[in-house]
């Protein structure tokens, strides 16, 4: 079910780049993955290797999110559904 919607979200937008989040103490690897526009999803996965190896797979930009910032399209894109 995670492959299979992080795949559809990758495959049906533009620009799709993922962020790789470690685990905490709270809660286990996730993986953030964020469009041209800065629509967003994020999911829970098995660790941050499969993380890496998921993005390498669809060819898409991965990044260590404990290492490089979200980008602002995302903050921006959250603004904007706010407003409605």
């Amino acid at each position: 079910m995670t492959t299979r919607h992080l795949t559809e979200f990758a495959s049906s937008r533009r620009g799709v780049e993922a962020w790789i989040e470690p685990p905490t103490a709270v809660t286990g690897a996730s993986l953030l993955l964020v469009a041209a526009d800065g629509e967003w999803t994020r999911r829970s996965i098995p660790s941050a290797s499969w993380g890496h190896k998921f993005a390498e797979h669809l060819q898409m930009p991965g990044y260590d999110a404990g290492v490089v910032s979200y980008p602002q399209r995302m903050r921006d894109w959250n603004s904007r559904q706010k407003r409605g």
